[in-house]
C-alpha cells in the first residue's frame, strides 16, 4: 500500500567565463510518499506527502524576504485515461534569517479501488534547471466495506486541534508528516497515527488494539512493547500514541498493531516498517543488573573471555566497543552480564535458546576454522559463518599446481538478499590461514581480480570483467 521513493538530481553549476565569481543554480530535492485512507460519505482517498529540502531550492528576495516557488503537477491514469491531475504553485515559507528549513505539503485525490499509474513532475520556477519527474504504481485498496485500518502515518509533530481548514488537519489532530523511515539516535520517540473503520458492526461496543515491535531479522518479539488497549466501536475511530524508542537497538523492525474482538480473535492488522541506528551505552558493571543462573551455568569459568569476543562478528560500532574495554579489563562479572544483556536484548522471547544456538555455532567454527593464533570466530571464514550463517553451497579447492587454495560459499538468501558468494584463499598455504578475497554481498570487500591473485602465476583470461572470470576458480564461480 505504501510506496517511498526519492526525487534528486545531483547540483548543476553554470560557469560564466572572466566572472570574479561561479553561480550556481540547485536542482529540486524532495521526498514523496503516500497514505490511504477512508472517509464515509466520500471514499477511499489517497494523500500524497510531499517534504521539500529546503537548501536545495533558489529563492529570489521579495518584499518580506527571500522565497522559492515550485511548480507541482501531478497525474492518475489508469490503462489509457487520465482519471485525475492537478496542477498548482507552490511557495515556500518566507526566509528573514540564515536558517532555511524543509517544508511539507499534502494533495489527496478520492479513487475507487484498484491499480493506477502515479506520475509527478517538479520545477523550480527560479531555476532554468529542467524539471525532474517520476512515476509510481499504485494500488487502491478497499477500507469502507469491512473492518480494516488505514495506512500507518508517522509524523514529525502532531497535537489536538480544531483547526479543520489546515492543510495537515486529520480527525482532530495537526500532523506533520515524517517521510524517512530511518530513525538515527537523535529521534527518540515514534508519533504514530492511523484510523480504523467499521468497527460499529462488531457485535460488541468495544474492542481491542494490540501493538507489538518485532526485530525484522530474528522475528522475535519486544516485550517491554507488547501494549494492549481498550476502544469504543464506532464508524471511525483515530489512534494517536507517540513510541518511546530510546532504547531501541540498531536494526530493522516492524511495529504492528492488530485489532481484536473481546474474545481476542485477530479481525485485521497494519504494520510499519522501519530502520533504527542507535549505539546504546550500557553499564555492564551495574550491580543492578542480575545474572540468570541457567544461563550462567552454560559457561564455564575459563570460556568466559572466549565467548565474550565470539560476539564481534555480529556486533556493530559501539557493541563492539563495549566487548573490547571488558575483555581488556579481564572482568568475568562485567563479561557475563554482558553475554547475558547482549542475548536478552537481541532475542527476548528466546533468550536461552538463542544463546545455546549460537554457542554451538561458535564451537563449530572454533573447530573447523581455527589456526594456532587465531580462534575460529576470528577468522575470515569464521566470521562469515557466524554473520551470515551456514552457506547453502561450498567449492573447495585445496590443492592445486596452478592455484592457491580456495574456497567459495554460495548463500541463496541472506536477509533480503540473494544469490551473494563468498571467496576465500589460502596464499601461505598452511595453517588453514584463508582470507577473504572477494564477496558480491554489500558492504563486504569486493574484488574483481580475485581469479588473479588466486592463481599462482598471477594471469587470468580478461580478470577485469564482472562474471566472466578465466580459469578453474571463475568457472567455479
Amino acid at each position: 500500500m505504501k510506496y517511498l521513493f526519492l526525487l534528486i538530481s545531483l547540483l548543476s553549476f553554470t560557469i560564466q567565463v572572466n566572472a570574479s565569481s561561479v553561480p550556481y543554480s540547485k536542482n529540486i530535492r524532495a521526498y514523496i510518499d503516500n497514505k490511504q485512507f477512508y472517509a464515509p460519505g466520500v471514499g477511499n482517498y489517497i494523500e500524497f506527502q510531499l517534504q521539500f529540502v529546503g537548501y536545495s531550492l533558489n529563492y529570489v528576495q521579495n518584499e518580506s524576504g527571500l522565497s522559492a516557488e515550485i511548480v507541482v503537477e501531478m497525474e492518475i491514469s489508469k490503462g489509457d485515461s487520465i482519471v485525475t491531475s492537478d496542477a498548482y504553485r507552490l511557495s515556500s515559507p518566507i526566509i528573514t534569517d540564515s536558517i532555511i528549513d524543509d517544508f511539507y505539503d499534502i494533495k489527496r485525490f478520492v479513487l475507487n479501488p484498484g491499480g493506477y499509474i502515479f506520475k509527478i513532475k517538479l520545477r523550480d520556477v527560479n531555476s532554468q534547471n529542467q524539471p525532474i519527474e517520476s512515476s509510481q504504481k499504485i494500488v487502491i485498496e478497499e477500507l469502507g466495506n469491512a473492518i480494516s485500518i488505514s495506512d500507518i502515518q508517522i509524523a514529525e509533530t502532531a497535537f489536538k486541534t480544531t483547526n479543520e481548514s489546515s492543510l495537515f488537519y486529520k480527525s482532530g489532530y495537526e500532523m506533520i508528516p515524517h517521510i524517512s523511515t530511518f530513525y538515527p539516535k537523535e529521534l527518540s520517540a515514534i508519533p504514530v497515527y492511523f484510523e480504523l473503520y467499521n468497527t460499529h458492526e462488531l457485535e460488541d461496543s468495544v474492542f481491542a488494539i494490540k501493538q507489538t515491535l518485532i526485530n525484522a531479522d530474528t522475528e522475535q518479539e519486544f516485550e517491554k512493547f507488547i501494549v494492549f488497549s481498550k476502544h469504543d466501536a464506532t464508524m471511525v475511530v483515530p489512534f494517536l500514541r507517540v513510541i518511546d524508542i530510546s532504547e531501541v537497538p540498531t536494526g530493522k523492525y516492524i511495529l504492528q498493531f492488530t485489532v481484536l474482538n473481546k474474545n481476542m480473535r485477530e479481525l485485521c492488522f497494519q504494520s510499519y516498517d522501519f530502520e533504527r541506528s542507535n549505539e546504546i551505552e550500557i553499564d555492564y558493571y551495574s550491580d543492578e543488573i542480575i545474572l540468570d543462573p541457567s544461563f550462567q551455568n552454560s559457561i564455564n569459568n575459563d570460556s568466559v573471555g572466549f565467548y565474550l569476543e565470539s560476539l564481534i562478528p555480529i556486533s556493530k560500532g559501539v557493541e563492539v566497543k563495549n566487548i573490547i574495554d571488558i575483555a581488556k579489563r579481564r572482568n568475568a562479572k562485567s563479561a557475563r552480564k554482558y553475554l547475558q544483556l547482549y542475548w536478552s536484548k537481541t532475542a527476548q522471547n528466546a533468550t536461552y535458546d538463542t544463546w545455546i544456538k549460537y554457542k554451538q555455532q561458535v564451537d563449530f567454527v572454533e573447530k573447523l576454522y581455527a589456526t594456532n593464533i587465531q580462534n575460529g570466530y576470528e577468522t575470515a571464514r569464521g566470521r562469515v559463518y557466524l554473520q551470515y550463517g551456514s552457506p547453502s553451497n561450498v567449492i573447495i579447492k585445496e590443492y592445486s599446481s596452478t592455484e592457491y587454495p580456495y574456497e567459495i560459499w554460495s548463500y541463496n538468501r541472506i536477509g533480503s538478499f540473494s544469490n551473494k558468494r563468498f571467496v576465500f584463499y589460502n596464499p601461505s598455504m598452511i595453517n588453514n590461514s584463508y582470507q577473504l578475497l572477494h564477496s558480491d554481498m554489500v558492504g563486504e570487500l569486493k574484488n574483481l581480480n580475485w581469479p588473479s591473485e588466486v592463481s599462482k602465476s598471477g594471469t587470468i583470461n580478461n580478470p577485469n570483467s564482472e562474471g566472466d572470470f578465466g580459469g578453474s576458480s571463475g568457472r567455479d564461480y
